[in-house]
């Protein structure tokens, strides 16, 4: 029988699939097609249905997606600078397999099943995990972590507001003057979820049926803006449940004639929507490693080690976690998201928020993510800087205490981060720990990336520039 094992083990007991039992069963629920997508770059979901048919003859081997996917815009814009795809390569397939153990059924579409794909390398690189595919750059440091002795258990939150739009009136309202799903600030209000409890309830029924449980839905300030809580998991698994999160609740509200943004900030006058990142390491034996009762805030010297390294490695790997112009928006003092590469205990005003409790709940907080950020690049980078910090045995020193907006001016000049993605990108560039962890091709290409999303944004007059030199100028 054709079988496919998800990847490499990373001590999780991820169960052998047998392809051919599950083609009979859909066989026998009359089942006609399957949904197969992938995060990009951007951590868009790309993807297509197949026939059932044409499911069965793939499922065992590999297929194909034009490499385009791997080399565009959100825009479907080509990129101009890349070496890895482009007009010189002549665009040639990149091949796929199917991981059947990321099976969902979709409710809103006759439980159709869907399935997460991989991308793999050729034949001249032994085959092996595809470099620029997102999910194995994730995969590429959770194998690192595996040789340490450590797992890692991420769970994701994310905000974000809700439209009574549809995506024809978005456009011909030219994303101007928008009417949001409820009025006001009513963060927490227990008044908006109650009244739309409908909403609620269903979205929440919806999140357990594709598998990535909200443990927590609530209201937060602004108009029409929520804010939930992805249920903790393997990292992987973690990741995987985020990014879907995120394209599924698009659609989820675009087919009851509404429209969500995970915009970093999509205006000036509310707060920015954050992507934050809990994590921490387990032993084989599922234990946590992060707790010490005998220590100081309960940090394990383990912990210490690893806050140290996401401390430290944050500037320089800040554009992974922050990749478009408008991630910077959000990043600004006062304004709920981390400006500066510095570390607390409970401390909402630094990028690193230790949590303290239990063997089972000490964890940090990664609050540097906007809600664009890529999953599976974000999980990546903020893993691998704590990894760098038990491998160098760092120290973070003393956590800042109260207002770290205001403290922010008295740290050295390696924890003040970018403010534009051009500079963050330059730091990326230059970090030879970036390319260690996740290899000179993929590096080069993310960083090529970035460069014509800043060359795309420089090349457009904004509102802004009219309505500020238009008449007076």
């Amino acid at each position: 029988p054709r079988r496919y094992i998800s990847g490499p083990n990373f001590n999780m007991s991820t169960p052998e699939i047998s392809a051919d039992k599950l083609i009979a069963k859909y066989r026998e629920e009359k089942i006609p097609r399957v949904k197969v997508a992938f995060a990009d770059l951007d951590g868009v979901h790309r993807g297509k249905y197949v026939s059932l048919d044409k499911f069965a003859s793939i499922v065992g081997g590999t297929a194909g997606f034009c490499d385009c996917v791997l080399g565009w815009d959100v825009n479907d814009q080509l990129y101009d600078n890349a070496k890895f795809t482009g007009w010189h390569t002549a665009f040639p397939d990149a091949k796929y397999r199917i991981d059947l153990a990321t099976e969902r059924r979709l409710p809103d579409e006759d439980n159709t099943p869907l399935f997460i794909v991989d991308f793999i390398g050729n034949k001249g690189n032994g085959g092996g995990l595809h470099p620029i595919c997102p999910r194995n750059q994730l995969r590429r440091i959770l194998q690192k972590a595996d040789d340490m002795g450590h797992s890692a258990r991420m769970a994701f939150e994310y905000e974000f507001f809700i439209f009574d739009e549809t995506p024809h009136t978005l456009r011909e309202k030219n994303y101007r003057n928008l009417t949001p799903l409820s009025p006001g600030n009513f963060g927490y209000s227990v008044i908006r979820s109650s009244a739309l409890s409908d909403l609620f309830h269903e979205f929440m029924d919806f999140c357990d049926a594709m598998d990535f449980p909200i443990e927590g839905l609530h209201c937060e300030t602004g108009p029409g803006v929520w804010e939930s809580a992805i249920t903790v998991d393997d990292a992987l698994r973690a990741a995987d449940k985020a990014a879907l999160f995120k394209t599924f609740s698009k659609a989820f509200f675009n087919k009851r004639g509404l429209t969500a943004t995970f915009m970093a900030k999509w205006s000036m006058d509310y707060p920015g929507q954050s992507g934050h990142v809990h994590q921490s390491l387990v032993d084989a034996s599922g234990a946590g490693q992060f707790h010490d009762a005998a220590s100081k805030h309960g940090m394990s010297a383990l912990m210490r080690h690893y806050v140290a390294g996401q401390q430290k490695f944050l500037k320089p790997f800040l554009s992974l976690c922050a990749p478009t112009i408008n991630s910077y928006t959000r990043l600004v003092k006062g304004a709920w998201a981390p400006t500066a590469a510095a570390w607390g205990v409970d401390n909402r005003t630094t990028a690193l928020r230790v949590i303290t409790g239990s063997e089972k709940s000490q964890r940090v907080e990664f609050r540097i993510g906007p809600a664009d950020a890529n999953p599976y690049l974000i999980a990546a980078a903020s893993l691998g800087a704590g990894l760098l910090g038990i491998e160098q045995q760092l120290d973070p020193g003393e956590p800042l205490t109260g207002n770290a907006y205001e403290q922010e001016a008295n740290l050295p000049p390696e924890r003040q981060l970018a403010t534009n993605l051009r500079d963050a990108s330059r730091d990326l560039e230059q970090s030879a720990e970036a390319r260690g962890l996740f290899g000179d091709e993929f590096i080069d290409h993310f960083i090529a990336s970035r460069d014509w999303e800043v060359r795309e944004h420089e090349r457009h007059v904004t509102d802004w520039q009219l309505q500020r030199y238009f008449e007076i100028i």
